[in-house]
């Protein structure tokens, strides 16, 4: 209770700070904002910031209560430049979870560079399964622990559309409280008492998205290879490989057909919350994530998007499905551990001129439904 009343404290104080930096009282600023997030009147090449709050579902979370802030902008605010996205998302949730989120993906001027990157900062009670495609649904383990992920990736163009840069990778877990079920205890996995690994690579990068929040039809493609090991300061060494292919097609007026394949493969001794992980509010939706964790991943995802519906101006529609497998070796991959899951969405035209919808996300398992609400696509 004391970390929800500290977040929702510090919710209010941002609020505050905000609307006085504006010159305003807080109060009319946040009017302001709420009027701004239904009325989008800004041209396609100004910026925007919005801050509003959030209310969602997530089978890792249960109910968030928070806030959320997206800045849009171009490259010298010129139209011919793509959009670029800085999207913050703070939060707590009444299983005492509370965290911040950051996501960039940001273009400079005529693409000459390129940063993609994520950062995560929570105190973030997580269920742990097991390891391998036949972890038991029942009896997981409750893991209560302090996460830090910073990943980013700095990028030049070498081509149009392409591009190749390095990439590091710092992830931290601490103040860890394993706390195991009383039935059919896990072996304690690498990394159950706290771990601290940090990454570098490189990544080779093609996309010719213009709207990374809402592709209507382009490519994305990425493979990316890491090193972790005690001589750059990780307890564990390992390496991994990361491909991620999505490609979106237009159909009709407003309907895009977007697919996505993952791969996630992985050698060495891996710590468990770095494991190759299936499920969450990205890829098969429904599952919680980490429900399956292994040291490969192989999935894959179709999704048909009305946005918007032929009879609305502001609401959309889509429908979903996916399957995945992980497995400890790539040999080892079996068709009858793939794991199916599928669900329609509803969508919201949050940003009229730049394109940008609220989503709400329904999705299914042989586990039991998922639900998910955050701004832009899934992929």
């Amino acid at each position: 209770m004391l970390y929800q009343l500290q977040k929702i404290v510090a919710t209010v104080l941002l609020v505050c700070i905000a609307g006085f930096v504006h010159g305003q009282s807080p109060a009319r600023w946040l009017t302001g904002q709420v009027k701004k997030f239904f009325n989008d009147t800004a041209s396609a090449t100004e910026k925007s910031f919005r801050v509003y709050p959030t209310l969602g579902y997530a089978p890792e979370t249960g109910l968030e209560v928070g806030a959320s802030s997206l800045w849009l902008f171009r490259a010298r605010n010129d139209s011919m430049n793509r959009l670029s996205e800085v999207q913050a998302f703070t939060f707590f949730t009444f299983k005492a979870q509370y965290g911040l989120w950051i996501d960039n993906a940001i273009y400079g001027h005529q693409d000459k560079w390129f940063f993609l990157g994520r950062t995560r900062i929570q105190r973030f009670p997580l269920l742990y399964y097991g390891v391998g495609p036949d972890a038991p649904y029942e009896n997981p383990a409750v893991v209560d622990a302090n996460y830090i992920l910073f990943r980013q990736r700095v990028l030049r163009k070498i081509k149009p559309n392409l591009f190749l840069g390095p990439e590091v990778d710092y992830q931290q877990l601490f103040s860890v409280d394993f706390n195991q079920p009383e039935i059919n205890p896990h072996v304690p996995p690498a990394g159950s008492s706290g771990t601290t690994n940090i990454g570098a690579g490189l990544a080779l990068v093609y996309d010719n998205r213009h709207n990374v929040l809402n592709v209507r039809k382009g490519l994305f493609g990425e493979i990316g290879w890491m090193k972790y090991g005690p001589s750059i300061g990780s307890d564990y060494r390992f390496r991994s490989i990361n491909v991620d292919v999505r490609s979106y097609h237009p159909y009709h007026k407003n309907n895009v057909i977007a697919w996505q394949v993952l791969g996630n493969f992985l050698t060495g001794e891996v710590p468990f919350n770095q494991l190759a992980l299936m499920g969450g509010d990205m890829m098969m939706r429904g599952y919680y994530q980490g429900r399956y964790r292994d040291k490969n991943l192989l999935a894959a995802q179709v999704e048909y998007r009305m946005l918007p519906l032929s009879f609305s101006k502001r609401f959309g529609a889509t429908v979903f499905a996916g399957m995945a497998a992980v497995a400890p070796q790539v040999k080892a991959f079996q068709l009858n551990n793939t794991r199916l899951s599928g669900g329609a969405g509803l969508r919201y035209l949050l940003f009229k001129k730049k394109d940008i919808f609220l989503r709400f996300d329904l999705g299914f398992t042989k586990d039991g439904p998922g639900f998910y609400f955050y701004t832009g696509e899934a992929f």
